[in-house]
C-alpha cells in the first residue's frame, strides 16, 4: 500500500475561515468573538471538500491513506495568545478526526497544537492528550517557529520542548516539524519560510544532543528536509567540527524526510543521498503548488511519479511507500493491523 505521511486540510469548508476571521478581528474589537458551538458544518459538507479534492487525488495517483491534518498555513499561531490559538486547534483538529470518521480507511488524523509565541510549550499537552485519546491521532504537527517567521521561539534542543517530547515518547507518536504562515515579508510563506525552517530545524538537531535524552523520539522534516540533501556534504563537516558522530548515528536513528519534492531531478537527489529507511512519502497534494507542471503534463505534487522514476531498489521503494510509516508512525501500524492490512 501507498501511505502519504503529509496531508493538510486545505480545501476545509469556507465557515471555517470565516469563522476564524471573526476570532481575529474579535482581537481588536473590530466585532464580537464568535461562540464555539456558532460553527456548524455537517458531514455532507465535509464530503463536498473531501470527495472532489483529496479523495478524488489519492484515487487517481494509487495512494492508499493520508495522515491528515490541519492546514500548517492556517495554523498561525503569532495571532492572539494561548487561548486564541487553544480554541482554533480545537475546532480544526475536530474536523480532521471527523474527516477519518466518514474515511476510515483513507483519512487518519494528525494534531495541531495550540502552540503561542512565549507560551510555554507545555501548555500544549491538554490538546496533545485529547486528540491522541479521543481522535485516535498517530502524530503532530510541531512548529519550530510560532512567532511566524521572526524565529524569537528557543531551538527544539532546548529544554522548554522536553515536556512535549516525554508525551509524544509516552504515546509513540511522532512530530512533523512544520512552520506555519509567516508575517515577515522577508521570508515568503512557503517559498522560503517552510524551507527555511526544514534546513534550521535539522542544523539545530546537529548541533545538539536532544535524542541522547530521547533515543525513541521520532521526528519528521517536510519537504524533502528544505537544504538539508542538497547540503548533505556541509551538515556532515558540520557535525565532524562539533564534535558530534557522523549524521547516520547522531540524527538518522530518529530523524525522517519526507518526499515533498516536486521534480524529478530534487527526488532523484533525495532518494540518492538520504538512506531510505530515512524517508517517507508524501505529497502535500493540494498544498502549497497546485498546478501542473507544463513540461511534464502532470501535477508538481504527484510525487509518486517521481519515485516511481527513480532508481529504486523494489525494496527500497517499498520501505519508503509504507513499512517506514509504519515504523515511525507505530499507532498507525496498529489501526492499519486492526483494519486488517
Amino acid at each position: 500500500m501507498i501511505i502519504d505521511c503529509h496531508g493538510h486540510y486545505t480545501t476545509a469548508p469556507p465557515a471555517l475561515g470565516a469563522w476564524r476571521d471573526q476570532q481575529i478581528a474579535a482581537l481588536d474589537g473590530s466585532g464580537p468573538a464568535p461562540a464555539r458551538a456558532g460553527l456548524r458544518i455537517s458531514d455532507d459538507e465535509l464530503r463536498e471538500t473531501i470527495e472532489p479534492n483529496q479523495l478524488r487525488l489519492m484515487d487517481e495517483r494509487g495512494i492508499d491513506l493520508t495522515i491528515f491534518s490541519p492546514r500548517a498555513s492556517f495554523m498561525a499561531h503569532h495571532i492572539g495568545g494561548f487561548e486564541t490559538s487553544a480554541e482554533w486547534a480545537a475546532i480544526c483538529n475536530e474536523l480532521c478526526y471527523r474527516v477519518s470518521t466518514l474515511y476510515p480507511e483513507r483519512f487518519v488524523p494528525a494534531a495541531m497544537l495550540p502552540q503561542s509565541p512565549g507560551v510555554d510549550p507545555a501548555t500544549c499537552i491538554p490538546e496533545l492528550t485529547r486528540c491522541v485519546e479521543e481522535y485516535g491521532a498517530v502524530a503532530l504537527n510541531l512548529n519550530p517557529d510560532p512567532s511566524g517567521g521572526h524565529w524569537t521561539a528557543p531551538p527544539l534542543t532546548d529544554r522548554s520542548w522536553y515536556p512535549v517530547y516525554e508525551k509524544m515518547v509516552e504515546y509513540g507518536i511522532p512530530a512533523m516539524v512544520h512552520v506555519s504562515t509567516s508575517v515577515n515579508p522577508a521570508f515568503h510563506t512557503t517559498g522560503a519560510h517552510y524551507l527555511n525552517a526544514d534546513t534550521t530545524a535539522f542544523m539545530q538537531l546537529v548541533q545538539g544532543d536532544l535524542f541522547r535524552d530521547f533515543p525513541q523520539l521520532r521526528l519528521i522534516i517536510p519537504h524533502g528536509g528544505g537544504a538539508v540533501p542538497y547540503h548533505w556534504g556541509r551538515f556532515r563537516g558540520l557535525a565532524m567540527a562539533l564534535g558530534k558522530p557522523e549524521l547516520e548515528e547522531h540524527v538518522l536513528n530518529n530523524v525522517f524526510f519526507d518526499t515533498c519534492v516536486y521534480h524529478q531531478p530534487g527526488s532523484d537527489l533525495l532518494f540518492e543521498v538520504v538512506p531510505a529507511r530515512n524517508i517517507l512519502f508524501a505529497s502535500e497534494m493540494i498544498g502549497a503548488v497546485r498546478s501542473v507542471d507544463p513540461r511534464t503534463g502532470h501535477h508538481f505534487d504527484d510525487t509518486r511519479r517521481y519515485a516511481e522514476a527513480a532508481k529504486l531498489s523494489e525494496e527500497d521503494w517499498a520501505a519508503i511507500r509504507e513499512h517506514n510509516a509504519r515504523r515511525v508512525y507505530p499507532r498507525l501500524d496498529a489501526l492499519l493491523k486492526g483494519q486488517g492490512r
